[in-house]
């Protein structure tokens, strides 16, 4: 793994917009490429003048709708049938055949999941331009958080872009606090709706 962390960020370095549209996108699907190491150093380096602040982040949207996208229709051309079922893939499935659009949107903005919630979509047939639009909106408020990430913490500690591995690490432990809110947030909507539902 960590030659691979070497690796991808390499390809943000020397690969520009073109490198994070195509990480973003693997990161979208089932590739394990953590967006820590790719959207912080863009950002770190767009503070340097070698990039622009909005283009990575219009860079990273596009490319987590990318892979996003190929996921969906992949899991929708084959069906259930030709995917293997887990615990968590049914779960999925659940979330999002009862809240659909929200789960979309939550989905996009917690570890794993993010990574996951395509497939099922695709089994239930989602509508595709609402999970699009869910998807880029999603996408785009966590590449924003990595963007100011990238900007204000790494250029506080910029011997971090040193050491791909202790970069990635470095983050997920800051962005604890992120994760936390919005499985706060997503338990007062869901409550919000479950209250409103029997209220009706």
């Amino acid at each position: 793994m960590h030659v691979l962390l070497n690796i991808w960020f390499g390809w943000v370095r020397e690969g520009g917009y073109l490198g994070v549209v195509i990480l973003m996108a693997m990161e979208s699907s089932i590739f394990p490429v953590p967006s820590e190491i790719v959207i912080p150093p863009a950002a770190f380096w767009a503070a340097q003048g070698k990039m622009n602040f909005w283009c990575v982040i219009l860079a990273g949207s596009f490319g987590s709708w990318l892979g996003a996208s190929i996921t969906y229709w992949v899991a929708r051309w084959l069906g259930r049938p030709f995917l293997i079922g887990s615990d968590k893939l049914a779960m999925a499935e659940r979330w999002l055949v009862r809240y659909e659009a929200s789960g979309i949107f939550f989905a996009r903005l917690l570890p794993v999941v993010r990574h996951l919630i395509s497939i099922p979509a695709g089994i239930i047939r989602m509508n595709f331009a609402m999970f699009s639009l869910m998807t880029i909106i999603g996408s785009t408020i966590w590449c924003l958080f990595l963007a100011w990430f990238g900007q204000e913490i790494i250029g506080s500690h910029p011997e971090l872009m040193d050491n791909p591995e202790q970069l990635a690490y470095f983050i997920k432990d800051q962005s604890l606090w992120l994760v936390g809110f919005v499985l706060l947030l997503c338990v007062f909507y869901f409550l919000v709706l479950k209250l409103t539902s029997k209220a009706s």
